[in-house]
């Protein structure tokens, strides 16, 4: 049977970017389409590879191996999250060869339309991801820089702002830093960094939480936000620590 490189290599990178999408949408992270395509075309690279006479030892295990983590660190980075996202990766595919198997062919019209099923199925089934939890991009300008996140759309977030009432978005400590200058001291430390007003516009936003009592948080009102591509204007929280899970920010839109 001839086999035709330049064939498999499309095929290929169309199921991987179907499924690394799935993947995302599965996860209820936003669906990074370039992420997505550089981690296809890696696979479709070595996909390739493996046919060539001299690299077929890359079908061995270990390149297998190398081959899947550079595929998922290049679609989902190479935070914790990513290890999650990266094994539901493998058991989309590992569900997409089973199908592939009972519809008896295995042939390039069969896996595309196979692939492009399951994405819509995790499209639809899953549109909040799997437990309800939905991550979106997030981007924050101010004073010249710029920070890109992935933020918890948290739709139950009960933290205001006491002047005009709006939900408040909260930043991680990292994020907050990088973003604004401030060190983890300051942080901590609202009131007294508040008095010595190292930038422009910092106020304080109260807040309680459930078994650990109370207490303020610096805050800024930000024009520069943009939640999952939609522009607006926000006034944020700074955290002076981490966030739990894969999130290093929440927002209540």
């Amino acid at each position: 049977m001839t086999v035709y490189v330049d064939l498999v290599v499309i095929l290929n990178f169309l199921v991987d970017l179907l499924l690394l999408m799935g993947t995302n949408r599965l996860a209820g992270f936003p669906l990074g389409i370039r992420r997505c395509i550089l981690g296809a075309m890696i696979g479709a690279v070595y996909s390739g590879a493996c046919l060539i006479p001299g690299f077929r030892f890359l079908r061995n295990p270990l390149w297998r191996g190398v081959s899947l983590g550079l595929i998922c660190g290049a679609a989902f980075g190479w935070n914790r999250s990513a290890w999650k996202r990266g094994g539901v990766f493998v058991m989309l595919s590992m569900a997409l060869g089973g199908l592939a198997l009972s519809l008896g062919r295995g042939d390039f019209p069969d896996l595309v339309l196979s692939a492009a099923g399951m994405w819509l199925l995790c499209r639809v089934a899953f549109g909040q991801g799997v437990g309800g939890r939905e991550y979106v991009p997030l981007t924050i300008s101010y004073g010249g820089k710029t920070v890109s996140l992935i933020a918890l759309r948290d739709t139950g977030n009960t933290l205001r702002d006491p002047v005009s009432g709006e939900g408040v978005f909260v930043l991680s400590g990292e994020a907050a830093q990088r973003l604004t200058g401030l060190t983890e001291g300051q942080l901590r430390d609202p009131l007294k960094t508040i008095a010595q007003r190292p930038i422009p516009g910092l106020r304080l936003i109260p807040y309680r939480t459930v078994g650990q009592g109370s207490g303020m948080l610096l805050a800024m009102r930000l024009s520069e936000v943009k939640v999952d591509g939609r522009r607006q204007e926000a006034v944020v929280a700074f955290s002076p620590e981490g966030l739990a899970g894969a999130c290093q920010a929440l927002v209540t839109v």
